[in-house]
Formats: C-alpha cells, structure tokens, sequence
C-alpha cells in the first residue's frame, strides 16, 4: 500500500451478536484524510450470511454497540464533530436514537442490566475549574497541580488525579421514543480518589462487579482487584486478594463465580510484571485468589481481544500464539478448550449470542472481518478490506525461522515486493518487549513493501506468544538475548538471493527503538537506522516516565553497571551509522527527551542525523495518531529511507518533505529538526482512554 492508502483501511470493533443470534452489529473506523480525523459508524451484519453488511447509524463516531437482553435495543457510544462519547439508545425495530448521557469529558462503553431497563458505564468526572469545565479559564491560567503519588499521569490521558473514573447507572425512560418524555439523571454508583473500570452486572441485577485500584498500596505497585457493590452504591466489598492485576471480569451464569482475565501472581512488592501472562482465572464472588482456568504460562490474552465473554456454559478467550491471536471456547464445567479460530490469523473481538458465536478476525490482507461460528461451520461475512485488497498494494507475509547462536528458534516473517530482487532489506522491530509481530495487516510494514524495501520481522526472546519463559529470559539482560535473536533472524533472511546483503536498514519503535539505537552503536553493518519513541536511557526514564517508577527496574535492574551496560545512550557516542530520530512532543511513554538527548550526540559528532517532532501526539502516534500526522510519518520515513537506500520505486531524487542542504557528510548534513505540520486541537483515536490497569509494555 501507498501512505495515502491510509484511507482505505477499514477497522471493524467488537461486535455485538442479537440475542437470537440472527443479526451482528459492528463499529467501523475509518481515516479521513482530508479532514484529518477518524470516523467510525455501526453496520448491520446477518450473522447466516443472506445479505451484506450496511451501515446502521451515519453518527460521526459511533462505536461500543451493545444489544439489550430482550433484544428490543441496542445501546452504543456516539460523539459529534469536537465532542465527547454519549450513551445512546436505539430501537432494533427502527426508529431516532435517545441520548442518555451529557457528561463533560464523555461515558464509557455502555453495558446492559439484565432486565434491559438500565444501563451501567464508568465516566470520568473533572475537578471544578479544570478541562473546560469553566469557559472562562483556559488550561494555561488553571490552579496549579499539587503532586503527591507516583501514579498521577498516563499517556494518552494526560494527569488523572483531577479527573477521577467512577461507575454510572442510568435508567431508560419509561417512553423511549417519545422524544419529549425526559431522560432520567445517570446516578453515581462509586466515588474516591481512584479511578474505576470494567463494570459488569450481576445475573439477578442487584451488583455491579468492576476493577479498582483501593488497597493501602495501591500508587506503589501494579496490583487490581474485582470489587463488588450494590447498585445503589452501597456494600462495597473486595472480591480479589490483592496480589493480582485483574481486569474485565464477567459473571457465570450461577452468578456465585467470576471470570476475568489476570496476572495471577505479581509477586511480594507488587510490580513483577515482565513477561506475566494474563490469562483468564476465575474467582468466588465471596472473595478469595484468582485461580487460573488456562495454563498461565502459555496463555496470554495480549492487548487484542479486549473482554471477556461469558456465554453458552463457556468462557470465550483469544490468547497469543506464535504471532497469531486464536479464539479459544473454554467450557466452565473444566473439560477441554476448543479451538475455534487458529492459524494465520489475529482475532481482536468477539460476541455470543443465539448459539452463534461472531469473531472480528484480522490477516495480512485485512484489517478485520467478522466471521460466524456455528458447530461444524464457519462463515465469511464482511469484506471490510476489499477496497484497500482492490489496489492490489497489498503483499502477503511469508513465515520464516532462523536459529540463534545458541541454538534457540527465532520465528517471524519476510514480505517481499513483486519483481526478483535482490531487494534492499528493512529489519523492524517491534515494542513491548512483551508483545508481539505477527498475522495482521500492518500498514507501515505495507508501505514499505510497495515502495521497494524487503521487510524483515521477527519475535525475538522478550516477546510474547511463546510462553513466560520465553519473554521473561532478558529480565535485567536486555540487549543480550533479544539483540543476538534479530541479527540471527536478519543473518539467515540475507541467504536468500532475493534480498540484497549489501543495503540492509534498522528501524523500531518504543523497545524496537531501544534495540535499534543499541546495535547501531554496536555494528556499522546498516546502511541507516530510524529509532522512535524510543527507550534510550533507563536513568532518565524512571523519573519522566509515565511507568517510570517501576517498569525500568523490573526490566534492566538496579544495579548501576547493569544498567549502564543495558543502555542504548549509553553507548550512544559510538554511533556512525545516519540515524532518523522519531519522537512525539506529548509522548509520556517514552518521554521526548529519550529521543532529543540521541539526536544531540549525534548531531553534536557529526552523524547523519534529523529530528522528526509530532505536535500534540503522545506515544501511540502511529497507530493512533492524527490521520495526517500517520500519513506524514510514512511519507518522511520513506524519504529517509530513499536518500540511504533509494529503489526504483522509492529513488532519492524524489519525496524530499524538508526544507535543507542536500545530503553531505558531518555536521552540515541535516537542516534540524524535520517537523511535521502543528494541528491544533487534541488528536483523535485513542486520546483520552485509560487503560484498566498500569500499561507495562512500551
């Protein structure tokens, strides 16, 4: 694909399957280019495949459907032009949507009451004078912050301490299409200076479960618990004991047992998280430890499929294997998992309803398509990726395994572009660690392919989808294991006569920015490299960092010449190789000055070097970030790469995006900072959004 095919990539959500099983609704998010915004709207999906999805609402950004258990409904989030998500209400039988909600900084994911009358969703509530709540005073003239906790800012969110999430309960009006009935007031259900999330519903309707951080604790360790309370906020209790990080818990269906996903064990002090799958448990609501239903060292849910169904005698789980994410049906009564998605594919959402079981299931030539799952049957029913499949831009993955020096396996994947070669090669490498490249449409690793680069990708010791043991190995070895893993990969790819050894580039983000700024200061073997957001300087990250306090010592140590021997600016001075330093004005992940301090010490000796600066972007940029801020950020990588290893498709007398000399040797090589357009105004995708519990992955 090219940079502007950005806008072909359709991204269906979760979906949400009626109750008889018949219909599937969908949110669908789209870039818009030209606005330079993200757009999302619900479709409607026949689940047996009769007729084609279509579009369901026309709203700006709909998203979040959930169907009432009677089936007469379907509540959804939905945001105008500018504004924040409100809950709103529709009638499946047709009809105007209701909105129910007008909260200043938006609501949740709504979630239905079993005797669909009442909705509960969390909402984040901000102090008076703060976040436009008085018009009268901007940001810059609000009463100072007084910090007191090491837990008070998140990327993406910005500071939480003054805008505090709490559960909400609203009632459906009695009429609900009689627009001039009035709406009844959401009523609070939780309070306090914590932050709440993953409200689910008891089966009688008389609880609410969520995830809260309430212990004496809590701002030193990475520890969240289930709690329970009446819906009429009152007898709040702990379910879980405290040593675990839970998140979205779901009821069985006897309403005495909860399901949820969790680290079960994050040891004495709390914050053992390297390579601590979370994987699905299930607890007592009388209270007690989670106790793993899957095995915790193979399975680990990730970050792509985002809750748990319970559904049907079954829970159904995606976890992570060997880059793909599979949809497990795991019966409660403990007999064997079924498998119901595996292979070449990556299932980011699933829904039950009817005896059907709906999965959004992503590949290397889609984003997500949803399929239906019946006994003995599957079926195809969208084709979300077809305009984008219909450029015939799109370049299929080819898997690969190499052997490290030990002898260990090193798994991942090649994609070449059309034509014999030999073609340059790009090694990426991914963030994390604890995560993982694998079976999806990647829309960088596309770009590249078309404009002539062979891509490299590989999964490295550190990352997830092998098991704990296999992410947990470079705890405190960070750029040992990992480090000879990729170049072991690289080193077996350049047999192949396809690609060419000679022209060879290193790039990564977040930990691939950390690897790729620590082999560049260890080889001259590339050509150029490109670190982004990157962890640079574990020092420095422990008091600027948002996960600071305890991700840099649970990862690389304590100790000063560990650590120093694990840093990449470090031995930032023994860099030669041109190096494009990629970074976000607002990232609190990786904070700028990671990437600042690596482009003055080289610019300072001389290096080939530039500065790319996102305003108003945090660590997500380029999966999240303003649309035309992902599309400059292909465009000035690709330039990067066609002045160090131009191809016919992508020649270095071409795509020149910044203003400057031409390309030389030392100091006078670059202009500054390359920096793309300022936009104002906050970014669209996941802005605002707070993670259920601490983020530990960069």
């Amino acid at each position: 694909m090219r940079p502007t095919d950005l806008s072909l990539l359709r991204v269906p959500g979760v979906p949400a399957v009626s109750p008889d099983g018949r219909t599937a609704v969908v949110a669908v998010t789209r870039l818009d280019l030209v606005a330079d915004e993200y757009r999302s709207q619900l479709w409607t999906v026949p689940t047996d495949a009769t007729a084609p999805a279509r579009p369901l609402t026309s709203g700006h950004t709909d998203s979040a459907p959930a169907f009432s258990p009677d089936g007469r409904w379907l509540a959804y989030l939905s945001a105008e032009p500018k504004g924040r998500p409100q809950v709103h209400v529709l009638a499946v039988g047709g009809g105007s949507a209701r909105r129910l909600t007008d909260h200043h900084l938006g609501a949740g994911a709504p979630v239905w009451s079993p005797d669909s009358r009442r909705l509960a969703y969390t909402a984040r509530l901000p102090e008076p004078g703060r976040y436009g709540t008085d018009e009268d005073v901007p940001a810059s003239a609000e009463a100072p912050r007084l910090i007191t906790t090491l837990k008070y800012r998140q990327d993406a969110l910005g500071f939480g301490t003054d805008r505090r999430s709490h559960v909400f309960v609203v009632d459906l009006p009695g009429e609900l299409d009689d627009d001039a009935a009035p709406t009844p007031q959401p009523v609070q259900i939780t309070d306090g200076d914590v932050d709440d999330s993953d409200v689910t519903w008891s089966p009688d309707g008389t609880e609410l479960a969520f995830v809260s951080a309430r212990h004496e604790r809590a701002d030193a360790d990475l520890v969240t618990d289930v709690y329970v309370v009446r819906t009429d906020g009152s007898e709040l209790r702990r379910v879980t004991a405290g040593r675990s990080g839970c998140l979205q818990p779901a009821y069985g269906p006897d309403g005495d047992t909860l399901y949820l996903t969790a680290q079960p064990d994050l040891g004495p002090a709390g914050v053992d998280f390297v390579a601590r799958n979370a994987t699905l448990c299930r607890v007592p609501v009388s209270g007690g430890d989670p106790v793993p239903v899957l095995d915790p060292e193979e399975h680990d849910r990730g970050d792509e499929t985002p809750t748990t169904v319970v559904a049907d005698g079954a829970a159904f789980f995606g976890v992570q294997r060997r880059g793909s994410v599979e949809l497990l049906r795991v019966p409660l009564d403990g007999s064997e998992p079924e498998e119901l998605v595996d292979g070449s594919f990556t299932v980011r959402g699933v829904g039950v309803g009817g005896g059907v079981v709906v999965a959004t299931v992503a590949h290397d030539r889609s984003a997500g398509e949803l399929i239906a799952i019946t006994p003995g049957r599957r079926r195809l029913l969208t084709r979300f990726g077809a305009p984008l499949q219909a450029t015939g831009r799109l370049h299929r993955m080819r898997e690969r395994t190499a052997t490290a020096p030990d002898g260990y396996p090193v798994h991942g994947w090649l994609t070449t572009p059309a034509g014999p070669g030999p073609h340059p090669v790009l090694l990426t490498v991914h963030g994390g660690p604890f995560s993982q490249y694998g079976w999806t449409l990647f829309d960088e690793t596309q770009a590249y392919v078309e404009a002539g680069y062979a891509v490299l990708q590989c999964n490295p010791r550190g990352s997830s989808g092998y098991g704990q043991a296999h992410g947990r190995v470079i705890k405190e070895h960070m750029g040992e294991l990992d480090a000879a893993d990729v170049l072991a990969f690289l080193d077996d790819a350049l047999a192949d006569p396809v690609l060419d050894p000679s022209r060879v580039g290193l790039m990564g983000g977040s930990y691939g920015g950390f690897l790729t700024t620590l082999l560049l200061g260890r080889t001259d073997r590339f050509a150029a490299g490109i670190s982004e957001r990157a962890f640079n300087d574990p020092v420095s990250f422990v008091g600027s960092s948002d996960i600071g306090f305890y991700f840099a010592d649970q990862y690389v140590g304590t100790d000063p010449v560990r650590i120093a021997a694990q840093s990449p600016l470090a031995h930032a001075h023994e860099i030669t190789t041109p190096t494009l330093v990629v970074h976000s004005e607002e990232d609190w992940r990786c904070p700028l000055e990671q990437g600042t301090r690596l482009y003055v010490e080289l610019k300072r000796r001389g290096v080939p070097t530039e500065l790319l600066l996102f305003p108003g972007e945090g660590h997500e940029l380029s999966r999240s970030g303003r649309p035309k801020h992902r599309l400059a950020r292909l465009e000035h990588v690709l330039r990067w790469w066609a002045r160090w290893l131009p191809t016919a498709q992508n020649p270095s007398s071409v795509g020149e995006l910044t203003a400057g000399p031409p390309a030389g040797d030392g100091a006078a090589d670059s202009a500054g900072p390359a920096e793309a357009a300022a936009v104002d105004g906050e970014p669209s995708g996941r802005r605002g959004e707070m993670l259920t519990v601490p983020a530990t992955r960069l």
